[in-house]
């Protein structure tokens, strides 16, 4: 489960963030590209918070798939 505390500082402020667990496998930058990157520190990061419902609910499957549960969200 992620945790805010070991959190990345490239999150931007709001309700998702990658944390310390993140093992850079892509997959939340391939599911929802517009709301996660890769750090060249070798690890993925929010981007961008969703804006609308289809932004929101990519970055819900990007947290559901993560295989080391590395996202998180206040919700």
């Amino acid at each position: 489960m992620a945790d805010r505390e070991n959190s990345f500082h490239q999150n931007v402020p709001g309700k998702f963030f990658v944390d310390s667990q993140c093992i850079d496998c892509d997959m939340c930058s391939e599911t929802a590209p517009e709301n996660f990157a890769r750090s060249e520190k070798g690890h993925a990061y929010v981007c961008k918070q969703p804006e609308n419902e289809e932004e929101e609910r990519l970055c819900e499957n990007a947290q559901s798939s993560c295989p080391v549960e590395a996202i998180g969200s206040d919700e």
